[in-house]
């Protein structure tokens, strides 16, 4: 069965989608997806009154990683002190705007062939579990789930419960015939 770019998006980025965290990443295959600029474009059209954006980041190969945001939020969750100070450790500057440093992060996307590690803070993971990561590299965590846990446990089991129900919705609402234009303009 043929999988459509809003059911992938559903799937991928409804917690940004519905705005309960800053950003998603989903990777997009042009063969699968020729249009995929286009249909891009009219993504940024129908979202840009609900504060979302949608920027490729790495047009890796054949594949695009896209990156589904919410600007203000995004913005805010990088400036908060403990992420201000992971990333300045990674090299962006303390006086970047968000462009600047998404454009950071995307040269190290296709620089390095890798997920750099402050890509979590990008995604709005707690910064204490970026910190985790980065110290532990990636073991001893406390609990696996949408990220590495190494902080607060319980709260990280509340947000993926509650990312898991947005994507459940989402996905529901368009498996019932509804497009995503359909479904936010509702909402």
């Amino acid at each position: 069965m043929e999988r459509t770019l809003d059911q992938i998006l559903a799937y991928h980025c409804a917690p940004a989608l519905a705005g309960l965290k800053p950003s998603n990443l989903v990777s997009l295959s042009r063969e699968e997806f020729p249009d995929l600029e286009e249909r891009l474009e009219e993504y940024r059209q129908l979202f840009a009154p609900r504060g979302v954006a949608f920027r490729t980041m790495c047009g890796c190969g054949r594949n695009v990683l896209l990156l589904v945001y919410r600007p203000a939020e995004l913005e805010r969750a990088l400036r908060a002190p403990l992420s201000a100070a992971l990333l300045k450790k990674d090299g962006y500057d303390a006086g970047e705007d968000l462009a600047a440093m998404l454009d950071r992060l995307s040269q190290r996307l296709r620089v390095e062939g890798d997920f750099p590690h402050e890509i979590g803070l990008f995604l709005g993971y707690p910064p204490e579990d970026v910190a985790g990561f980065q110290r532990h590299r990636g073991r001893n965590c406390k609990l696996c789930g949408h990220w590495k846990v190494y902080s607060d446990v319980e709260r990280a089991k509340t947000l993926f419960r509650r990312y898991d129900q947005c994507r459940e919705h989402l996905c529901a609402r368009l498996a019932m015939g509804m497009t995503l234009g359909q479904v936010f303009q509702a909402a």
